[in-house]
């Protein structure tokens, strides 16, 4: 392995660390953002800024081509906090609510950033570098959707540096849709009302049916579904008055995504047909993140073959494909050529537990810089 990391890592590790540290819930990604735009100021990067999505974006080589290569990794974590997070090293392991997945890729990011201009490398082909919002849960992708939108027909390829060190690369979308389901009743006293309609038992109906439902049963095909979160009701004596779930269904099959919404629309309007007047169901779209769509088959390969080749000569890992739900969902819902994979070791990813194994960074420096420096002369 090239050694150059050496000479960057202390700056490395203390801008992961700092980075980590700073809150970065879906859609409130502010601070992170500008912590990012002022450290490519710093650092002498021409042309940073900041959109309305809250990605911060670098074009380097842009100017009036097309062809663009995006390298990206998301700011956004899934965890509430809005005041710092807490970063703690321990026997050569970092631990951090987020530290992973993705502030370890969007800090390699940086530092590669930061090596091209210390050895003063310009783009031979346009590079476009975004650290980007929302990529968790029901951020629903707005940071990648802002790209795709903004610079629409120009980017040839996708390369989103998400969760842990492969072996395997994501190159295939998991498609999902995620919704709210609400029931409304009259609700009343549970002694005086006793047998009045319940929102809370209504749900628990529809949610049960749910977890009955057939799923597809096709070949190369992953599809599953969840109800992930009930709320309602106001106090044990009181029949619930309303009462709500949060639902999802993903699948890796865009034709099975369409049958999973027929069947949620299906048993939504049993479960109305049943109730009557005792009880009214609404629903609304929360997030919805697309399968992906037809790519050039040639230009799909040689993104691959490009992404293993510099896996397999830094890490020496067999490499191997994944289905996932990434930022690379948008780009290959557009027909565009996009992969997803990290540039860490470690575990726990959306828990407060999560950690790294700090030794796992230098290599994956060693990839991200492999990789992105092809486009540099």
């Amino acid at each position: 392995m090239n050694d150059w990391t050496d000479g960057y890592f202390e700056a490395h590790l203390a801008l992961l660390k700092t980075l980590a540290a700073i809150p970065a819930p879906s859609h409130h990604e502010d601070e992170r953002a500008a912590f990012i735009k002022d450290w490519l100021d710093r650092a002498g990067a021409p042309g940073a800024y900041i959109d309305e999505a809250k990605n911060v974006v670098l074009p380097w080589g842009c100017g009036g081509r097309n062809g663009i290569t995006v390298y990206m990794a998301h700011t956004d974590v899934v965890f509430p906090d809005l005041t710092p997070l807490p970063v703690r090293e321990e026997d050569g392991i970092l631990y951090a609510p987020g530290v992973g997945d993705d502030t370890a890729n969007a800090a390699a990011l940086l530092t590669v950033i930061r090596r091209l201009l210390d050895l003063g490398r310009t783009p031979a082909q346009p590079v476009l570098f975004v650290f980007n919002s929302c990529e968790e849960g029901l951020g629903n992708l707005k940071g990648v959707r802002q790209i795709m939108k903004d610079w629409a027909g120009r980017i040839k390829e996708v390369i989103s540096f998400d969760c842990t060190m492969p072996g395997g690369i994501v190159c295939r979308a998991v498609g999902s849709e995620r919704w709210r389901v609400t029931v409304r009743t009259r609700g009343g006293h549970s002694f005086s009302d006793f047998g009045a309609p319940s929102a809370i038992h209504r749900l628990a109906l529809l949610i049960a049916r749910l977890y009955e439902q057939a799923l597809p049963d096709w070949d190369d095909q992953h599809t599953t579904y969840n109800a992930g979160v009930i709320r309602g009701g106001t106090t044990v004596n009181s029949i619930a008055q309303e009462a709500e779930m949060l639902y999802e269904y993903r699948s890796d099959d865009k034709k099975a995504l369409a049958m999973m919404r027929q069947q949620f629309f299906g048993l939504l309007a049993d479960a109305q047909t049943a109730a009557g007047s005792d009880a009214s169901f609404s629903r609304d779209l929360l997030g919805e993140r697309p399968c992906g769509d037809a790519v050039d088959p040639a230009a799909a390969r040689a993104l691959w073959d490009r992404c293993a080749r510099a896996v397999r000569s830094v890490t020496g890992a067999s490499v191997f494909p994944r289905s996932g739900s990434t930022d690379a969902n948008l780009p290959l819902s557009l027909g565009i050529p996009a992969l997803t994979f990290g540039l860490y070791d470690g575990a726990g990813e959306h828990t407060r537990e999560e950690w790294l194994r700090i030794d796992s960074l230098k290599p994956g420096l060693q990839l991200a810089f492999t990789l992105v420096s092809e486009h540099f002369r």
